[in-house]
């Protein structure tokens, strides 16, 4: 079965940088779009990032379009986010999950990854 680590969490402060990571153990063969997302507490979980696996197209909301960028690196099974210019909004546990089409559809998500941005 698929699973997802994520890492690269941390504290930084407001203006600085961190790239996540989201390493795939598993089948990859019938894997569709990766994606991210956050939810910080009390707020709804927020789409923040997508990526084909098989392919360069990316989508980004317009919160952080600009700022952050995903990309991937098949060889190491492993897709990522670079956030940059991170503000105290952005504070937020961030997950990585895996779209997995076939005769049922299924979703597979990481446990996530602490995101703390200070003033």
């Amino acid at each position: 079965q698929v699973q997802l680590v994520e890492s690269g969490g941390g504290t930084v402060l407001a203006g600085g940088s961190l790239r996540l990571s989201c390493v795939v153990s598993g089948p990859t063969s019938g894997l569709g779009t990766m994606g991210w997302l956050r939810q910080a507490p009390g707020k709804e979980r927020e789409f923040v990032a997508a990526i084909n696996w098989s392919e360069d197209t990316t989508y980004y909301p317009d919160s952080v379009k600009g700022r952050f960028t995903a990309s991937r690196d098949n060889t190491k099974n492993t897709v990522y986010l670079q956030m940059n210019s991170l503000n105290p909004e952005d504070t937020a546990v961030y997950y990585c999950n895996a779209i997995e089409p076939g005769d049922v559809l299924r979703v597979h998500w990481g446990d996530g990854t602490q995101v703390t941005v200070s003033q």
